[in-house]
């Protein structure tokens, strides 16, 4: 082939095809996602059977605006006890539906999806097995987080308790 007869690549991505159209206007519901922007210290432990705190959790968060500002890049690397964990998600909006979705893909192999629901300072997370609710406080400085799973199909139990700090 030469060049005269190749043919013409305009990007190399999924999705390319659609590019022409108009873009998509940032709306009050991508601009509510900013609260989590910024590089976090996240402490705390795991939850026993019995309610008593188990292994200690220290990881070190980065939520950032993926490129174009309509989703959140969110990477995080640390310990569980002593098992190194870590993991990235990317939180969307859509405006036509007006939900949040996130996408977690961790590191050791397992993908997630939930919905978010924002109510003021409060997000929760909702998985098919798993639900975290996030209250943030102190300005938007700090996270206090319970993680939560069904392992039985009909009841929810905790599971983590951690607090992250903003740092940056």
């Amino acid at each position: 082939m030469t060049d005269e007869t190749a043919p013409r690549v305009v990007a190399v991505n999924r999705g390319a095809e659609q590019a022409g159209g108009p873009g998509a206007v940032r709306g009050p519901g991508h601009e509510a996602l900013g609260v989590w922007v910024g590089r976090w210290i996240n402490e705390g432990h795991m939850i026993e059977e019995d309610g008593s705190p188990g292994a200690s959790i220290t990881t070190s968060d980065v939520y950032e605006w993926a490129p174009g500002g309509f989703f959140l890049l969110h990477t995080a690397y640390g310990r569980i006890g002593g098992l190194d964990v870590g993991g990235t998600e990317i939180i969307g909006y859509d405006e036509t539906s007006g939900a949040y979705t996130s996408h977690f893909f961790d590191s050791r192999g397992n993908v997630t999806v939930s919905s978010l629901v924002a109510r003021g300072d409060t997000w929760t997370y909702q998985g098919k097995t798993t639900r975290s609710t996030v209250e943030f406080s102190d300005g938007h400085r700090v996270q206090t987080v319970l993680h939560e799973r069904m392992d039985d199909g009909t009841a929810y139990r905790p599971s983590m308790k951690v607090r992250l700090v903003r740092v940056e």
